[in-house]
């Protein structure tokens, strides 16, 4: 069987107008003999009143409980996108992450796949019918539901992709695909027709919403072609995948994209006790939590003062912040937390070897007159955090720096007279 994998996002389903619509873009597939999977999120903003319905009984963390709440949307969604199909004349099948056989590890919130059993998923196939299957969700080692936190459904397409050896893997947003900025704070932004995948990995990793992170990084290991499209149009979107035309990637477009990320909190952990290493009490906190940090220094082996720096997701921050103090207090020490900052990021390749990207970087966003504190470099971003009220005019500027609105050249561009932009590489 050739299987096609497709996603549908949250705000693709919102209305019953939009499940019958999605269900329309569907049928032609069916009728053309491909074999369908069709992976739904819960609609709107279903997620987000299940958590206020929530909060309304009391304070609440991840736990088997909320999860249990939270896997009512996706359930929703998939069996009014069966009925839909099925009112079409095609046969539709809604099968929960139980009956599809996605498993996971214990972590509730934040779980990850750890096995899909393809059989159940295989069987609908088989029938001629189009599998519906519930995305966020599989079910852990005890049986329990567990959710694979926000924009889990895209890791659970391909998932399911890479396990069926599907042709690829659609995913079906509100937008026309990926843009080299955000389209919603920055109009000259332009769609990329392709990108590589380690680099939407960053673009995800660094603030670009559009895909889930790990969603981008299971396709990269298991080579599954990702294509993000739009919902409500033909646009053709962006391709995620290894593309090679023959042109030597000398004369490629270095920076791809900007991104932001405004749920950012700067945290910094320090300790008057220099002779105490806090790190490894800190990061093994951090990962108890799931933690994700990016934007990490600490101080030296030799200093008087023990102070270790890094950001965080600023939504994050109220359940780690009790376990951190009582770390560094136990030491003489302390936590401050900054929630007023933003992290923009340039995106693209060789970004390291090229230290004068770094410089084009700071040189724009002082001549901006926007204030910069830390910074982090690789080959594939540099990130650098602003205050939060000036994140959007850091994302234009160096839009503009790049000529990120223009399509790419064959050949490098011409020099550029801006004291900010004086070597002659291809932006």
């Amino acid at each position: 069987m050739e299987v096609l994998v497709q996603k549908y996002g949250g705000t693709s389903l919102e209305t019953l107008d939009r499940v019958r619509n999605a269900a329309l873009r569907i049928a032609p597939e069916w009728r053309r003999g491909r074999s369908l999977v069709v992976v739904v999120s819960a609609r709107g903003s279903r997620t987000d009143d299940l958590l206020r319905l929530a909060a309304d009984i009391g304070p609440t963390r991840p736990s088997r409980e909320l999860d249990q709440l939270l896997a009512v949307g996706e359930c929703e969604s998939a069996a009014l996108m069966a009925l839909a199909l099925t009112r079409l004349g095609v046969p539709a099948t809604s099968l929960t992450a139980h009956q599809a056989g996605i498993r996971t590890t214990d972590r509730h919130g934040d779980a990850l796949i750890s096995s899909i059993g393809a059989a159940p998923v295989r069987a609908v196939l088989e029938k001629g019918e189009v599998a519906v299957v519930t995305g966020f969700q599989g079910v852990d080692q005890a049986g329990d539901i567990a959710t694979l936190g926000r924009g889990g459904s895209d890791t659970t397409a391909v998932a399911l992709a890479a396990r069926l050896r599907a042709s690829a893997c659609e995913i079906y947003t509100d937008v026309d695909g990926v843009f080299s900025a955000d389209p919603r704070v920055l109009p000259a932004a332009r769609c990329l027709p392709w990108i590589r995948p380690d680099v939407m990995a960053e673009m995800a990793f660094a603030g670009a919403r559009i895909l889930h992170t790990r969603c981008v990084e299971l396709a990269a290991m298991e080579g599954v072609e990702v294509r993000v499209r739009n919902a409500s149009s033909q646009a053709p979107g962006t391709t995620i995948v290894e593309l090679q035309d023959g042109r030597p990637l000398e004369t490629r477009r270095v920076v791809v994209a900007v991104t932001h990320d405004t749920d950012v909190a700067r945290v910094l952990v320090h300790c008057q006790n220099g002779c105490r290493d806090l790190a490894p009490e800190v990061f093994e906190v951090l990962a108890a939590q799931g933690t994700v940090v990016d934007l990490v220094a600490r101080s030296g082996p030799y200093e008087n003062e023990f102070r270790m720096g890094f950001v965080m997701r600023r939504s994050q921050a109220g359940r780690i912040r009790a376990a951190l103090n009582e770390v560094a207090v136990g030491f003489g020490g302390g936590v401050r937390f900054e929630e007023n900052v933003g992290k923009v990021s340039v995106v693209g390749m060789g970004l390291l070897s090229r230290p004068e990207y770094t410089a084009r970087v700071m040189a724009v966003l002082a001549a901006a007159e926007i204030p910069t504190s830390w910074i982090s470099t690789s080959q594939l971003r540099i990130s650098v955090i602003v205050p939060q009220d000036r994140t959007v005019d850091a994302v234009a500027a160096l839009h503009r720096e790049f000529h990120l609105d223009q399509h790419e050249q064959r050949s490098p561009d011409a020099p550029r007279t801006s004291a900010t932009s004086a070597h002659s590489a291809p932006v």
